[in-house]
């Protein structure tokens, strides 16, 4: 006898049928084994109608291979020497591997089985003479096997239920016992998510789940999985492979009969190819079905194939496939389940398997397998075509390779990710390549701004991107893309002119920028340039080197280097023209005045922070103003503020003495960014009518008073004078409804401070040296209180301050401690200030 530790062969069916011929072969058995058949469950049956004493090894082996062995005891049952000893073989299986076991007594008494008495009984009597060594061992299988919960015809009737019942109970044991093979590494949890939303084995009405995700992260393989896992429970099931495919080649058609064929289970679908929907929809309605949709890009696909998705009968199960979001909620699907990128353990399980062929390297590959993984990003597709190409290559061929995918992505993987990108239209193309080379990680309205100004439609745009899966849009509002989308952007733009990067219409390799623009290669293909200039040595630059690229919209040279010097020096510039910018970020740009822009009406954003800028003109259709560290600049012409879209304006450090009155005009302002503008001595009270303002930020600049209409900022909810030297704030700051942190520390001049806000979550007046008592800075109030408590943690003040307020409080509300909600909040003070 095998092991317990013995492997366990593969199974090859899924039950197997002991029973013995001449009671139920004809009548029963096979009805059971027809149900079981009609539900996909792979059943094997022994036809053999001649048996002689002895078991065959073949027949052996047959049980060894299956998941399930229903016994069917009838009453001359145990007269066969041949069906105990099968029984035997179950009870060898079910001990070594586990086998399930079901038994079911067919007109016949499970006592009788379990005691073997009664006419049950006198037939294993009758074996006694002949095989009297076996006969403890069948006894003893005979009451083991009778004592396992079953089904009993006696008790089930009629003999339609009981084995409508049986089938039941053998598709919930398969699904217990279903595994991936080897094989599906990171499934089974997403199936059981996908079984959770499907509520499968409900009998609501048709769900219809919706499968979402990139290309290559594996919609297929786990719609496959679930459906091999479940679809024994349905009455008709069918697996729709590449929708999309079939459609642009022509097999629509096809595909529609197969299914049809297959749900019907009628072969007529076949004779008659053009058989109308409308004559099937009568049958369909009847049954409760499976069906999976995969890679679904239109819903015109899914009426071809099937018409109305709640035709089926309650209980009824559809899975949709797709790229596509949008393409997901016109299918008209209840839930939209989104595919996620596989965690580090299973990426890495994934890579081994098909690199190594097992789930752990050799340990001289350790650093090259992460190395993978980290270029695949967890891209189950990715992963999969970077182990089979790896596989069993010598160390010298993985660095290579892995090297040689910083530069040239790997095809295979493209050409599965591009398909996304081939469904886009020219204007949704155009934004896809700005985000991959330039635009990663930036703002959403920033990018939306920009693109529009290009005429690219960004709003709608960028929505069909995200329902493509092919950007994502963070908590915080930016744009994130995945490294291989990324990479499979750029390597699009590469291919406009492999061998020379001048004729390409976007730039972003150091290298390559450096030697376009040393070289004067500059041409009007080129639409945008993005270098980071603490990559390269000094640029010599042609007087014409910007009017040869007519076209150019985005220009950015940043600087990433940590100690924020301008390691780069651009020289020979002479005034460079642009006709068509929308964006244009120079750090330290060289130049006193900006350059000539054709259009300025086109340009959204311009930031030259650290730069000699003196002199500003039109503001035009400008969005954000960046001119942080411009220490040369004296004055803000008026005209500049003419830009009536302009949201951000940044002037940290520069040279300004005053703001122009003009800057009400600026109705859309959010941030207003002042920090460290020493010179500037007061705020025009025009200043309080941008009703839009959010952010204020004065730390550090030289203004003594503000206006006494400051009340007037509703919206503003982050003001900053942190080093600034008032020595009072109006009393209507306590009108800001929506200031939620207000930062005062190192105002060494300020005495006193008005009531705040009750909504005020963050307060820094640490090193206040002059500040007087904080005890009357919040009306009394609850809500104040109740945060009290909390001060340490949120607010930054003096420790002695901090106990006095927290002292006040308690005293405060001590007269109100009588009732429930009052006297919890007065014991959490009282232990804070102990």
């Amino acid at each position: 006898m095998a092991s317990s530790s013995s492997p366990r062969k593969n199974n090859e069916h899924d039950v197997f049928l002991s029973f013995r011929g001449e009671d139920t072969r004809d009548n029963f058995t096979s009805h059971l084994y027809s149900a079981l058949c009609q539900k996909s469950i792979a059943t094997f049956i022994d036809n053999d109608l001649k048996r002689g004493d002895e078991i065959s090894r073949s027949l052996l082996d047959t049980i060894e291979a299956s998941s399930i062995s229903i016994v069917i005891f009838s009453k001359r049952h145990a007269s066969s020497g041949w069906c105990l000893d099968e029984l035997l073989k179950i009870l060898e299986c079910k001990h070594n591997y586990g086998q399930i076991v079901i038994p079911v007594f067919y007109r016949v008494d499970p006592s009788h089985v379990r005691k073997r008495i009664g006419s049950f009984g006198d037939s294993i009597s009758m074996l006694e003479e002949r095989f009297p060594d076996k006969m403890q061992r069948w006894r003893s299988a005979l009451t083991e096997v009778a004592n396992l919960s079953g089904f009993n015809s006696h008790v089930i009737r009629p003999e339609s239920k009981l084995i409508e019942e049986i089938v039941s109970e053998v598709l919930e044991r398969l699904d217990d016992t279903f595994e991936t093979e080897n094989k599906l590494v990171g499934v089974d949890s997403r199936i059981e998510e996908i079984l959770s939303l499907l509520s499968v084995g409900s009998t609501m009405d048709t769900c219809k789940l919706g499968i979402w995700g990139t290309g290559g992260i594996g919609k297929t393989t786990i719609a496959g999985a679930f459906f091999s896992k479940i679809s024994r429970r349905f009455e008709g099931s069918y697996f729709a492979h590449n929708v999309r495919e079939a459609e642009e080649t022509g097999k629509l058609a096809d595909l529609r009969k197969e299914l049809l064929s297959t749900l019907l289970n009628d072969g007529n679908m076949n004779k008659f190819p053009n058989i109308g929907l409308n004559f099937q929809s009568k049958r369909l309605t009847r049954k409760k079905v499976l069906i999976v949709f995969d890679d679904v890009n239109h819903p015109r696909q899914i009426e071809f194939l099937i018409g109305n998705l709640d035709w089926f009968a309650s209980g009824s199960r559809i899975l949709i496939t797709a790229r596509d979001k949008q393409a997901l909620i016109n299918c008209g699907v209840n839930k939209i389940y989104q595919i996620k990128e596989l965690v580090h353990v299973d990426a890495l399980k994934l890579l081994n398997q098909c690199a190594f062929g097992r789930d752990h390297p050799d340990a001289s590959y350790i650093e090259l397998t992460h190395e993978a993984i980290k270029y695949a990003q967890g891209v189950p597709i990715a992963l999969k075509i970077l182990g089979r190409f790896l596989f069993g290559k010598r160390k010298e061929v993985w660095e290579n390779a892995i090297s040689k995918l910083e530069m040239v992505p790997q095809m295979e993987i493209q050409e599965v990710l591009k398909i996304s990108y081939d469904g886009l239209d020219d204007k949704e193309k155009n934004i896809f390549l700005d985000i991959a080379c330039f635009l990663v990680g930036e703002d959403r309205d920033i990018v939306t701004k920009y693109l529009n100004a290009c005429e690219f439609f960004a709003t709608s745009g960028i929505e069909v991107l995200v329902d493509k899966s092919l950007i994502t849009i963070s908590e915080c509002n930016k744009i994130r893309m995945h490294d291989l989308m990324q990479n499979m952007g750029r390597e699009i733009v590469r291919q406009e002119s492999i061998n020379d990067p001048s004729k390409r219409s976007r730039l972003w390799h150091h290298k390559e920028i450096y030697e376009v623009l040393t070289e004067n290669m500059g041409t009007e293909e080129i639409e945008g340039i993005c270098l980071d200039m603490s990559k390269v040595e000094e640029i010599h630059l042609y007087s014409d080197t910007f009017t040869k690229m007519r076209k150019l919209r985005f220009l950015k040279f940043y600087n990433s280097s940590i100690n924020g010097e301008n390691k780069c020096k651009v020289s020979n510039i002479q005034d460079p023209v642009f006709p068509e910018i929308r964006y244009l970020f120079w750090h330290g740009y060289p130049l006193k005045s900006l350059p000539s822009i054709t259009h300025p009406a086109k340009l959204v954003l311009l930031e030259v922070p650290h730069s000699n800028i003196q002199q500003l003109g039109d503001g035009g259709q400008l969005t954000i103003l960046n001119l942080s560290g411009c220490s040369q600049l004296k004055r803000l012409p008026a005209e500049i503020l003419s830009a009536g879209n302009m949201e951000e304006m940044i002037l940290n450090g520069t040279a300004i003495e005053e703001l122009p009155s003009s800057i009400e005009c600026l109705s859309r302002l959010l941030h207003l960014g002042l920090r460290d503008c020493k010179r500037l001595k007061s705020l025009p009270k025009g200043l309080c009518k941008l009703k839009s303002l959010k952010f204020l930020i004065l730390n550090g600049c030289g203004i003594t008073q503000l206006p006494e209409n400051l009340g007037q900022l509703f919206s503003l909810e982050e003001f900053c004078l942190r080093k600034t030297k008032f020595e009072k704030i109006p009393t209507n700051v306590l009108h800001l409804s929506k200031l939620h942190s207000f930062c005062l520390s190192y105002c060494e001049r300020l005495q006193s401070l008005p009531k705040l806000p009750c909504n005020l979550k963050e307060l820094d007046a640490d090193h206040c040296a002059a500040l007087e008592s904080l005890s009357d800075l919040f009306s009394i109030s609850y809500d104040y209180y109740s945060r009290c408590f909390e001060l340490s943690t949120n607010y930054k003040l003096d420790r002695n301050e901090l106990r006095s307020i927290l002292e006040d409080a308690l005293q405060k509300i001590q007269d109100m401690a009588s009732t429930t909600r009052w006297k919890q909040l007065y014991e959490n003070l009282e232990k804070v200030c102990l």
